[in-house]
């Protein structure tokens, strides 16, 4: 178990400093930052100073080293067009994203598994050929098309929830404020993890159903049969654990995914997260933001992956037999 760790570890920090170096050549090669903090009135005076006081005239290593250093301290430097630190700008939008990708994760997470488990059992019924041929819709249609239907349906025909922002929020410790705690918040919340999550609930239903189709027709869910156990243990204690094994990696990869590309989600529904921020950052070529929004979200995927291959390792005993070999 300790070598799993050690070897996931060592290729999370291999990508991580990937990351860092991709993200330390936006500030290298994408746009002059002493032009964009400045602009073209100043002087050639200024322009020196204000190079010399943010270290590019030091060597390109010196300034990956420290690079690295100020974002293990979470430094990103100055937001250029916010004139504010970075870090306060992400800290301010991290909980709307992570709420809104959290909430999203739960809802495809639950029902897929809920409804492709439900298929399986029941291929033959109305009820789940009707869900098949309904998943569909989570697969075929891009998002920002269903985040504007149901705008349409559920708040500009039927008023029953918001069609833009996140409501009310209440500040519950330090820089974390939630609107999970308020009928407004909780309102806001429903249309766009709705949307958020759908395909990856489609995702997950099929690639649930389909295993669990494979897994009854094994011998070993044969001969449970023939020693007469009721179905419930054998869907449930013998078959499902083994369908869950495949599932429970995309369901991580797929989480990273909820949050990294919430973006158009945000969008839509003019949510303040950091997919938003990411968005203002590319229009205005806002480089710090645009790098600590690339090295967080590696981080996140990194930070998830790790906790899979450990869920992973937990569930499936081929793997310790293996590493203990």
């Amino acid at each position: 178990m300790t070598a799993f760790i050690i070897r996931r570890l060592l290729q999370a920090l291999l990508v991580m400093a990937v990351v860092a170096l991709v993200a330390f050549s936006l500030f290298r090669y994408v746009g002059d930052p002493v032009h964009n903090m400045l602009g073209q009135e100043a002087t050639q005076q200024d322009r020196a100073e204000l190079r010399a006081a943010l270290g590019l005239d030091d060597p390109v290593p010196v300034q990956f080293l420290r690079f690295v250093g100020n974002a293990l301290q979470g430094d990103f430097g100055i937001s250029y067009r916010a004139a504010q630190p970075v870090s306060t700008l992400i800290a301010e939008r991290l909980p709307a994203t992570l709420e809104l990708a959290l909430t999203s994760a739960l809802f495809a997470v639950v029902l897929g598994i809920g409804l492709g488990i439900y298929t399986a059992l029941r291929r033959g019924g109305w009820l789940s050929r009707a869900v098949m041929t309904f998943s569909l819709i989570g697969i075929s249609l891009p998002t920002f098309l269903i985040g504007i239907v149901l705008i349409y349906v559920f708040s500009v025909e039927l008023g029953w929830f918001r069609a833009f922002g996140r409501g009310e929020t209440v500040l519950l410790w330090g820089w974390w404020e939630s609107a999970l705690l308020t009928p407004s918040g909780l309102a806001s919340l429903v249309l766009p993890a709705i949307t958020l999550g759908l395909f990856q609930l489609t995702l997950i239903m099929r690639l649930v159903r389909a295993e669990m189709l494979e897994v009854l027709r094994t011998d070993y869910i044969k001969f449970a049969r023939a020693r007469g156990l009721p179905d419930r243990v054998v869907h449930f204690g013998h078959a499902l654990r083994n369908t869950l094994v495949p599932v429970i990696t995309i369901i991580g990869l797929q989480t990273g995914t909820i949050i990294a590309f919430a973006i158009i989600t945000e969008t839509v529904f003019q949510w303040p997260g950091v997919g938003r921020l990411f968005i203002t950052a590319i229009r205005f070529v806002d480089i710090p933001v645009m790098s600590a929004y690339l090295v967080l979200i590696a981080f996140l995927f990194v930070a998830i992956n790790l906790i899979v291959d450990l869920l992973y390792y937990a569930v499936d005993p081929r793997l310790r037999v293996s590493d203990g070999g």
